[in-house]
């Protein structure tokens, strides 16, 4: 595995931002028998590693199909991933994603868009779009972060335990404040990509 992969891999983990779920995951499961948490988590889990996996090959020709470049994708994908360090870092009372009252959850709020948001689908088109030959690559990165996430949230709970409320709080603030400068980056390289085609 190359440094590609290893950057893939850490920038979906920040995006999909498991320790920043955990108060969502943890809101949305209250309701939920204690012994089909794990297991609504793992299908979770799945469910958004799928969708990221068919965004990853049916995203191109969507792009193609709307008429939208890579400059305007990279861009676009840029703000949308500042947009979620905002509100990482200055959170709203309904936190990153909002919550769904009540019941067993299933696709929604948790897969998406807690999960498999649209900053983690503009981050999976971008890495298609920047290297379409590593696409199965791509993939693998897409299941190395969706098993973390699954292993993080299964035991949300006790994290948030054992590190407390503040500490997770500071986490997810720092993760947003990492994501911000990724974002700042991208954007930095939409439009120097742009500057040159003028």
């Amino acid at each position: 595995m190359d440094g590609t992969f290893v950057s893939a891999v850490l920038l979906l983990l920040l995006v999909c931002d498991p320790f920043g779920n955990i108060p969502i995951f943890i809101a949305a499961l209250r309701d939920v028998p204690r012994e089909r948490r794990r297991m609504i988590i793992l299908r979770e889990c799945v469910i958004a590693c799928a969708v990221l996996t068919l965004f990853a090959f049916v995203g191109q020709p969507f792009l193609r199909l709307l008429g939208l470049s890579e400059v305007s994708l990279q861009i676009g994908g840029a703000v949308v991933l500042m947009l979620v360090a905002i509100r990482m870092v200055f959170p709203t009372k309904e936190g990153v994603y909002g919550t769904s009252p009540g019941g067993e959850p299933f696709i929604v709020p948790l897969a998406v868009p807690a999960l498999a948001g649209p900053s983690a689908l503009a981050t999976v088109l971008l890495l298609v779009s920047r290297s379409p030959a590593q696409s199965l690559e791509w993939v693998l990165a897409i299941a190395v972060v969706m098993a973390i996430c699954a292993l993080v949230l299964a035991f949300a709970e006790q994290l948030q335990h054992w590190l407390g409320e503040r500490v997770t709080v500071a986490f997810e603030r720092l993760m947003g404040l990492v994501l911000a400068a990724i974002a700042v980056e991208l954007m930095l390289r939409g439009i120097r990509t742009f500057a040159a085609t003028l």
